[in-house]
């Protein structure tokens, strides 16, 4: 090996995705930050991943089901307070909270530290969800409860309106 391959920035086979830590497409959705890191264009689609920051005090979406998707969240920093269904989890740093199809749940950062969470969604259709959202925003209106639910119905995912949609 040479001197110069030692201290080169790795290089990827062309079928291999490298997203670097300053890489990835941002969106914003008001005070949580989220990094998309892969979308499903380069894993058929099986496999969407993202990164968010969420604010203190950030309120999660409404309670909600997904239909056609797992969901997964690992807690990279801080801590964010999950209810599924009636019950309230607080996940720590190097927690794993996975949410199979049809399980109502919601999330939010209720410390007053920021949180960092990993998000996987299989298949990745969802991220378009957040894609979606980012863009009722730009068009300069608020965006509304109907607003959410409408991009959520898109996405084989409804409301949970049997139960408490505020998470805090």
């Amino acid at each position: 090996m040479t001197e110069a391959t030692k201290t080169s920035a790795p290089q990827a086979d062309p079928a291999v995705s490298v997203v670097g830590p300053d890489d990835g497409e941002t969106i914003v959705l008001g005070t949580t930050h989220m990094r998309v890191l892969e979308d499903g264009s380069r894993t058929g689609h099986r496999l969407g991943i993202t990164e968010s920051v969420l604010a203190p005090h950030t309120p999660g979406p409404p309670q909600h089901r997904h239909a056609q998707h797992d969901e997964g969240f690992y807690i990279l920093s801080g801590t964010v307070r999950f209810t599924v269904a009636d019950k309230d989890y607080d996940a720590t740093t190097g927690t794993l909270v996975m949410v199979p199809p049809g399980v109502p749940h919601t999330f939010a950062n209720v410390a007053d530290e920021p949180a960092v969470m990993l998000s996987t969604f299989t298949p990745a259709g969802y991220v378009q969800y957040f894609r979606d959202l980012q863009d009722l925003i730009a068009g300069g209106r608020p965006l509304t409860p109907q607003d959410s639910v409408h991009a959520m119905s898109r996405y084989a995912t409804e409301p949970a309106t049997d139960l408490a949609s505020d998470p805090a």
